[in-house]
């Protein structure tokens, strides 16, 4: 028999994420998602130095479980090292 979850907000652990770019060199950013409507990332993008970090959101609005398609929703981060204008 199937559990039921009464409505309200579901907290997960944690609810943010640090990002650190542990090497040496600068590299830049950013967060694509399959479900633009549905899944968010704040920030969508950025530049980070070496040894610095950044403090990640990322959040699901509600949707009617079993009655909307998931299978195909992703979030992917893409990284590539970047230079410093001269």
């Amino acid at each position: 028999m199937a559990q039921s979850v009464p409505p309200g907000d579901i907290t997960t652990q944690p609810g943010t994420k640090i990002i650190i770019n542990a090497g040496g060199r600068r590299i830049g950013w950013a967060i694509k998602t399959t479900n633009m409507k549905r899944l968010g990332v704040d920030p969508p993008c950025g530049v980070l130095d070496p040894k610095e970090a950044v403090l990640m959101a990322v959040s699901c609005d509600s949707f009617q479980f079993g009655q909307e398609d998931t299978n195909n929703d992703r979030i992917t981060i893409k990284k590539k090292q970047t230079y410093k204008r001269l």
